[in-house]
């Protein structure tokens, strides 16, 4: 990353040239490789680098432009700067962007360890070897038509003409796996299963593989269910999707957007059942691959959004902080519109219940595993949902596949009517989680 000296030195020497006198830049690069197979035969090899920066230049009048160029030698510098500039006299005249207070704050550890990049043949014969351990464990599953194996390089930073700069770098390897099956007189099941972790070498496929297969056993007899309200569990990834669909919750902008279903004073307000906490936590231990800072160069932490039910912040970029008058929280990406965005979610059980619930004891328990169609299924500004979903019928411990069934509810009176938060956490893409029992729900089957 010594690069990033180069070009914070260009941008420096370019923007005297021009008689700019403010001005920051957003770049990193991702060089990413990723394989899939098909029934023992590599199915797709993709390599790619990307690269790309943001320049964003204040004029004298302090309107701001913006551009954006994948080219970051001295002569596509001094270009995006001139672009940048002359595009700031159009700029917006109210709530102008400005740089993030905390941009020249240090940051504890930054991160700059990268793993050593497997070859693309290993990724293959990994792959390979996965797919064919998941067609040997049941007869009925015939196909794994998705599956990937990828890992990632990536390298960040952020400059301004204040005098900060920060720069980090980070691996990752991920491998997906998701099963089809094929019994006579029955209809095809699926089931899937995600692992992430800093380094091949470091990734557990043989539990993905696990997972899988279990699951997908565990969908092959599978019977219809009456419609009706049922008591429902969220798996962590279901529980996680759902709270994702409706982010505009915590979301400092999309209030400030009208495009919410918090408002500004609803801060203390009792938002959830007293049993759950919920905070946007970048560098939890578990996440892998955190940023240490976000895209207007604040520093990540952790921010309380639910503690024991309770709304207790916002996600702020360095703009919504100054019109909420709080601290940006570095959730921030930067563009011509700065948006903000949840880093990674850990959700947890608060305070002590006074019963515990069990999967093994709980009757006609209804365990959604996955959320399906929530592009479609999700009214975020009214609330409500109508999602399809994988799960099972659980009695006294007992799994009963579901041929297929859809869940509908308010997201809001789902937060307010949790019974129970289990103690075991998940790793997820988006976060870590629990297992989250909801009192009941409206369940459409047959």
């Amino acid at each position: 990353m010594t690069k990033i000296q180069e070009i914070a030195t260009y941008a420096q020497e370019n923007a005297a040239k021009l008689g700019i006198k403010k001005f920051d830049i957003y770049g990193s690069t991702v060089d990413d490789t990723s394989v899939q197979v098909d029934q023992g035969e590599p199915k797709q090899v993709k390599a790619s680098n990307r690269s790309g920066v943001i320049v964003r230049v204040w004029n004298e009048e302090n309107t701001m432009g913006v551009t954006s160029t994948t080219d970051v030698d001295p002569l596509g510098l001094e270009l995006a700067l001139k672009t940048a500039y002359e595009a700031s006299f159009f700029g917006v005249k109210e709530n102008i962007p400005d740089f993030s207070p905390e941009a020249t704050i240090p940051i504890a550890n930054p991160r700059h360890e990268k793993a050593p990049q497997a070859p693309v043949s290993e990724l293959i014969e990994k792959l390979l070897v996965a797919e064919k351990e998941l067609l040997s464990t049941h007869p009925a599953i015939t196909s794994v038509p998705y599956n990937g194996l990828a890992q990632r390089d990536s390298d960040r930073f952020y400059v301004n003409s204040d005098g900060a700069v920060r720069t980090e770098s980070h691996s990752l390897a991920s491998v997906y796996l998701y099963t089809k099956t094929e019994e006579e007189n029955k209809k095809p099941r699926s089931a899937g299963a995600y692992r992430v972790k800093e380094s091949l070498a470091e990734l557990d496929i043989a539990g993905c593989i696990k997972e899988t297969a279990e699951k997908t056993i565990s969908h092959l007899n599978y019977e219809k269910i009456k419609t009706g309200k049922y008591r429902v569990v969220f798996s962590p990834e279901a529980f996680l999707s759902l709270l994702g669909a409706f982010s505009n919750l915590f979301n400092a902008q999309s209030i400030l957007d009208n495009q919410s279903l918090s408002k500004a004073e609803d801060i203390g307000k009792q938002l959830a059942s007293p049993l759950l906490s919920v905070y946007d936590d970048a560098l939890h231990p578990a996440n892998v691959g955190a940023e240490t800072f976000d895209g207007e160069g604040t520093p990540t932490r952790q921010i309380k959004l639910i503690e024991n039910g309770v709304l207790t912040s916002f996600l702020h970029s360095a703009g919504t902080a100054k019109r909420f008058n709080t601290t940006p929280t570095g959730n921030a990406s930067i563009g011509a519109k700065v948006s903000v965005s949840p880093n990674f979610y850990h959700v947890f059980a608060a305070g002590t219940t006074e019963q515990e619930l069990s999967l093994e004891t709980a009757e006609n328990v209804i365990l959604i595993d996955d959320l399906q169609a929530l592009h479609a299924g999700v009214k975020s500004l009214q609330g409500s949902f109508s999602l399809p979903f994988d799960g099972w019928l659980i009695n006294k411990g007992e799994k009963t596949s579901i041929e297929s069934a859809t869940v509908a509810g308010d997201f809001l009176e789902v937060l307010q009517s949790i019974v129970y938060v289990e103690k075991e956490v998940e790793l997820t893409p988006g976060g870590v989680c629990p297992r989250i029992w909801v009192s009941e729900l409206s369940i459409t089957g047959e």
